[in-house]
């Protein structure tokens, strides 16, 4: 027999920021809600918990049911429940971020999403509920994460240039970085593999790098850090 509470309980809910990089750009994605509250309002990818499920589980569901997306590494970000954050009564969501290539990950609406789509992070719509706060949390998350950690080759073809990935870097940061000393710390941490040479590009072409995971846990295992 379930137990009865003498005492109002808050809903539960999870939420999705889901970055990208495409053509030097940072993105994020983004639902169109196809009912109320909020309807045709632009949100970020989510929804209510089943009670038979963890927290993680019910927000990969969610997005895979309203983006197709799935297959992902999410990380919690923090838990957000301040009271009317949500016209429908007390609701507390926690939200999970993640950082994926573009390429990879193709989005189409379904569930209760009538329309998904990859929006450039400086030029974003308006925002349901609370998720313009919950954004900006994610960014400076994101910021002083990859300083760190290198979180952000999820980001990049499996292969690309040290300039690929100092742009990258340049624009989660939002602000140039010195081209040697950049190239400098990233070669001294020794968790880049060198490969062949770009082609069929019209400037001197230069070499593709992949990420040595391998070498980068043996790094962390270590205790040293990572600093950009």
């Amino acid at each position: 027999m379930p137990y009865t509470y003498e005492y109002p309980r808050p809903a539960l809910t999870v939420d999705c920021i889901i970055f990208g990089f495409d053509n030097d750009v940072l993105k994020l994605l983004l639902i169109e809600r196809g009912h109320d509250p909020f309807k045709d309002a632009w949100a970020l990818p989510g929804g209510f918990v089943d009670m038979d499920e963890d927290l993680e589980t019910a927000a990969l569901r969610e997005l895979e049911e309203e983006t197709g997306v799935k297959d992902l590494f999410i990380e919690q970000l923090f838990t957000f429940g301040q009271p009317g954050r949500d016209p429908r009564g007390r609701v507390v969501s926690v939200a999970y971020y993640a950082l994926v290539n573009l390429k990879d990950h193709p989005v189409q609406a379904a569930s209760d999403a009538s329309n998904a789509e990859w929006f450039k992070i400086d030029k974003l719509p308006p925002l349901a509920f609370d998720h313009e706060a919950i954004v900006k949390v994610a960014i400076e998350r994101l910021k002083g994460k990859i300083r760190y950690q290198p979180i952000g080759f999820e980001l990049l073809p499996k292969k690309f240039t040290v300039g690929q990935l100092q742009k990258l870097y340049e624009v989660i940061l939002g602000k140039p970085l010195n081209k040697r000393n950049f190239r400098t710390k990233i070669m001294k941490l020794g968790i880049l593999r060198q490969l062949e040479r770009q082609s069929d590009v019209a400037h001197r072409p230069a070499y593709l790098y992949e990420f040595d995971q391998e070498k980068y846990e043996e790094l962390t295992q270590q205790g040293k850090g990572f600093e950009i």
